[in-house]
């Protein structure tokens, strides 16, 4: 894969030094270890390791990865890696995408409380979800969820919303049947709206009488009771967005669709135009515009970019990919072995056992070939973090290359 001609990592690296010097003490621990890992991202800081064609003799180094979840460089092999995975969940019906978004007032207190709060809006987001589709007058059944949240809008703003991927249907109550929902349509979105701000503004509070709740600079005055409820107020009188989008085309659009939302970062790299004097200019897409007028190109202050995009780093431990309903972790074997037998009662369970057994016994294709030659590329050479490789490229034709991508 070839090296974009800028990245964040580049930002950092020239600007992180001054940036953190003028923002010292107000830059949390999390944010700085944020940077210092994109900033040694591949980079012989972390170490790596030399490898050589078995055929060809053309050597490579590559240094490591920082593995950090919000480096634009290492969420595209780990969203690989988590597709590989959740594929076998895949079920044979259409599957749709719900977004619960957050009022700006309620963004506006969530950056001082962002584990609190970013955990409310996924319990009330699924909890709104299942408790629709179990109505009979909708669905009637148990549905699955996969929730994906996403902290930014497409300039970095801080913006708060969760994507969900819904199959179309779900197992009835008593277990012996499928029930899907109707061609194109899924839940009535004005219906699950209003039920999102009713479960969302009540744990809001219940956290706040809690003591779970923190407010600082222009909304400590809310930390009183009686301001808080006063402040939540007028978002009872409003709609929040709620909205879904036509099913895919199948189980192989789902995860096309998964893989550009699973794993994503405030901004990728390709997406960046500039590194100037006059600050960091990338592309974005304004929302409220329709068609070829919605791409757009913006320029930020390098300070004021790097702190849009440290914005949206999480609280240590926080899961931004969470699983509910027939999907939850500990029943989802079970729930997807029920419903492909419900979906096709001629499937048998011990056929497609044996199936997978075959596909893991078949050899796997090389992960990374020789660039030059196709071949098996093997590794001759580690070493550790701050160091340099020992291995010089042999004797031409042989070559050596550095992979910093």
């Amino acid at each position: 894969m070839s090296r974009p001609s800028l990245e964040v990592a580049d930002i950092f690296r020239g600007h992180g030094p001054a940036w953190r010097r003028a923002n010292a003490g107000h830059v949390s621990l999390g944010q700085l270890k944020v940077m210092s890992a994109i900033e040694n991202c591949r980079t012989a800081a972390l170490g790596g390791h030399v490898a050589r064609c078995e055929q060809c003799a053309h050597s490579q180094i590559s240094y490591n990865s920082c593995r950090n979840r919000h480096c634009p460089k290492c969420q595209g092999a780990a969203a690989k890696d988590w597709l590989a995975a959740r594929e076998t969940d895949l079920l044979p019906v259409p599957y749709y995408h719900v977004v619960f978004t957050l009022p700006a007032a309620v963004a506006d207190i969530a950056y001082q409380n962002k584990a609190v709060i970013y955990d409310l809006l996924f319990k009330a987001s699924a909890e709104t979800l299942i408790t629709i589709a179990a109505d009979p007058k909708h669905l009637g059944a148990r549905v699955g969820i996969t929730s994906v949240l996403h902290t930014w809008g497409s300039a970095m703003t801080h913006h708060p919303h969760v994507h969900m991927i819904v199959p179309g249907g779900g197992i009835s109550f008593d277990g012996e049947r499928w029930v899907a929902c109707r061609p194109g349509f899924f839940l009535p979105v004005r219906v699950l709206s209003r039920l999102f701000r009713r479960l969302f503004l009540e744990k809001l509070i219940a956290a706040h009488k809690a003591g779970h709740l923190k407010f600082f600079g222009g909304h400590a005055a809310l930390a009183d009771a009686q301001a808080f409820v006063a402040y939540l107020a007028p978002l009872r009188r409003v709609e929040w967005v709620v909205y879904a989008k036509r099913p895919f085309g199948g189980p192989q659009a789902v995860l096309a669709y998964l893989s550009r939302y699973t794993h994503r970062v405030a901004i990728a790299n390709s997406r960046l135009i500039a590194c100037d004097r006059n600050g960091v200019t990338f592309r974005w897409k304004d929302y409220r515009t329709e068609g070829r007028d919605r791409q757009k190109v913006m320029t930020l202050g390098t300070a004021e970019f790097i702190r849009r995009f440290l914005t949206h780093v999480l609280p240590h431990g926080f899961h931004r990919i969470r699983h509910y309903g027939l999907l939850a972790s500990g029943t989802r074997a079970g729930n997807i072995v029920r419903a492909r037998r419900l979906l096709d009662p001629s499937t048998a369970q011990p056929e497609a056992a044996d199936t997978r057994r075959a596909e893991t016994e078949e050899p796997k294709p090389l992960s990374q070939p020789c660039p030059c030659c196709g071949g098996r590329m093997i590794i001759i050479e580690r070493f550790q973090r701050g160091c340099s490789p020992r291995t010089r490229p042999a004797a031409a034709p042989a070559t050596i290359r550095i992979d910093t991508s």
